[in-house]
């Protein structure tokens, strides 16, 4: 073979490679997704898996269906506000605004449940919705093109987040359990494990409530004096003495603005700071102290 057909094999092997790439649809990290409906057949439904706590998914031009199977590497034990393991996972999926082009069903063990509708250009932004998986149940996510002249502008987007804890009963969609169980106040043990385990803990005060409507939530404005800890930069500020952040919690729980110091504790969702426990803070004080004498508490902090 001469150099000419050796350089044409090489263009060949580029090309392919390109228009292979450009076909894949998985991202490196099997977190996200993102592809096109315009390869698939009319009535085909493409599998995909993804293998993390939270991520994305992508489909332009939607056409035919999609399966999508999560199946995270979390822990094998969910553990409960009492230490107990349920092995429960919550799942949450967040709907893009331009949510357009799809239904998306929950599939459990052969049955659908339509979770958010193709949506038109005057609907209100979808809401996040959530859903719970025990160990052994087949739970998958179920995506159906819905038939358009004009496929160009439609795209059906979403972020998921799955959670192995308790904690995940406070996301923004509750079917799991009621509002009275996620209202409540934390006993001891839930305040002491809520150090803990909370993607933030954070010592503060109560300065607004607002409302937001389309979430269905109250957001809380704090003034923290103390960030103990926290995943994510949530509370930030030019002092050295407090810094601001917001945390959001279910509108039925009635949270008012007035004195007094707190602990906040919660987790993140959708990147933004959830409420779990916030007792007064001279209470967990107490109750920390009572609980180190006894030598019964699950992790230090340094309580002031």
């Amino acid at each position: 073979m001469g150099r000419v057909g050796i350089w044409i094999n090489a263009i060949w092997i580029l090309l392919f490679a390109i228009f292979h790439g450009s076909l894949s649809n998985y991202s490196e990290d099997q977190c996200s997704w993102r592809g096109s409906g315009l390869s698939q057949q009319q009535g085909s439904v493409e599998q995909i898996s993804l293998h993390c706590s939270e991520g994305t998914l992508d489909w332009l031009y939607p056409k035919g269906a999609l399966r999508l199977s999560l199946s995270p590497r979390l822990p094998s034990v969910a553990v409960g506000p009492g230490g107990s393991s349920s092995g429960l996972i919550t799942a949450c999926v967040k709907p893009s605004e331009q949510f357009h082009g799809a239904q998306l069903y929950l599939e459990r063990d052969g049955v659908l449940e339509l979770l958010v509708g193709d949506r038109l250009e005057s609907s209100p932004p979808p809401r996040v919705r959530c859903f719970s998986r025990l160990p052994g149940e087949r739970v998958a996510l179920y995506l159906q093109a819905t038939p358009h002249q004009d496929i160009s502008r439609r795209t059906a987007s979403f972020r998921y987040e799955l959670r192995g804890d308790w904690t995940a009963r406070l996301s923004l969609d509750t079917n799991i359990i009621s509002s009275e169980e996620a209202c409540r106040p934390c006993n001891n043990t839930e305040i002491l494990m809520a150090v803990c385990t909370s993607d933030f803990v954070v010592r503060g005060n109560i300065w607004s409530v607002m409302e937001d409507d389309n979430l269905r939530a109250a957001v809380i404005k704090v003034s923290a004096t103390r960030v103990f800890r926290q995943k994510y930069a949530l509370f930030t500020g030019n002092s050295r003495l407090t810094s601001k952040g917001e945390i959001r919690t279910l509108m039925q729980c009635g949270v008012k603005p007035g004195r007094g110091s707190f602990l906040f504790t919660g987790r993140v969702h959708f990147g933004e700071a959830w409420l779990g426990c916030a007792p007064r803070y001279k209470d967990f004080q107490r109750a920390y102290t009572i609980a180190k004498a006894a030598q019964q508490i699950p992790c230090e902090l340094a309580v002031d």
